[in-house]
């Protein structure tokens, strides 16, 4: 599908240096944020609908801008559309899915700008995993069974970084993974001798290993116990501070996101019904929809439930 803005041409982003005038810095093109004056992402208009007997309106008008390090979290029930904005994002729709409005501009940190509804073929190829990375709901789908991590994990570098030598290429994976939090001599495993938080940790390290400047993380607690989940999360923190990628993350937890979010964004039926901060919009929420998805949340007191608010600010000395 053709783009709605022409000023962003698509680009090959596999020898950046050799793009000349085909890209456009940041400051060439404006952008309809919500208060970001750098962004790394920035979604205008976005819709999406599933062909059928029936046509499904899945994602509806989707406005969005990701600023550089933010965790914008992307929250809402089953069904309201939430992955299927990020598979179009990253250009991972299959039929009969179809995007049917609104463009996606990536903006790189070196300063040229990349329409991903124009990109297709080598330049999609390389764009995925160098430029945004995805992790998948449910580690062991997206992991192949018969394959030892290690395999797995260098095939990324094989593909996108074919010049790098095998010894780089171990040593490489193996930093990765005690990155995360696992043992180098996990490469040798396969998939199904891993524990899921292990699994998920191990999908994380694949989806940084080319230094993507965003990360989306499709649910990647779901199926973990809570134990399990709050180390997750504080690895995606620390990673986040580390590395200073962006990330979206998506889930139905709202709680979870208010932990850890700067913003969030709340998804009903296709369409973003509230956006802010996090703290404002646990504090002080607008839409109906959010208050429900709020009050929605157990508490052993007979109050609504709170929570311990550990993400940037918190990290940083601010008040939660």
């Amino acid at each position: 599908m053709s783009s709605t803005d022409q000023g962003a041409p698509a680009v090959s982003i596999d020898r950046p240096e050799d793009l000349g005038d085909r890209t456009a810095p940041d400051t060439a093109r404006g952008y309809r944020g919500e208060g970001h004056d750098r962004p790394v992402l920035t979604i205008d208009d976005f819709s999406v609908e599933y062909k059928g007997e029936r046509v499904v309106k899945a994602v509806r008008n989707v406005t969005l801008s990701l600023g550089r390090g933010e965790i914008l979290g992307l929250a809402g029930e089953s069904g309201c559309g939430k992955s299927t904005l990020a598979y179009g994002i990253n250009r991972l729709l299959k039929p009969p899915a179809v995007i049917t409005g609104g463009s996606a501009h990536f903006h790189s940190r070196e300063g040229y700008v990349i329409d991903l509804n124009e990109l297709s073929g080598e330049e999609l190829r390389a764009f995925r995993w160098d430029k945004i990375a995805m992790v998948f709901q449910g580690a062991m789908n997206s992991l192949n069974p018969v394959i030892t991590i290690q395999r797995q994990m260098e095939d990324i570098f094989s593909t996108h970084r074919p010049d790098m030598s095998k010894k780089d290429r171990r040593v490489k994976c193996g930093d990765l993974l005690e990155r995360v939090g696992v043992d180098r001599a996990r490469l040798r495993s396969f998939p199904h001798e891993l524990s899921g938080g292990m699994r998920q940790r191990v999908m994380i390290a694949m989806a940084m290993a080319l230094d993507p400047q965003v990360m989306i993380m499709d649910e990647p607690t779901t199926a973990l116990d809570v134990v399990v989940q709050r180390e997750i999360l504080r690895e995606i923190t620390r990673l986040r501070a580390d590395l200073g990628f962006a990330v979206i993350f998506i889930t139905h937890d709202l709680p979870l996101l208010l932990e850890i979010s700067d913003r969030i964004a709340v998804m009903r039926e296709g369409e973003i019904v509230e956006l802010g901060d996090a703290v404002e919009l646990y504090t002080n929420p607008q839409h109906e929809y959010t208050r429900k998805l709020l009050a929605s949340f157990p508490s052993l007191t007979g109050e609504r439930g709170d929570f311990i608010r550990g993400g940037s600010r918190a990290q940083n000395g601010e008040p939660a």
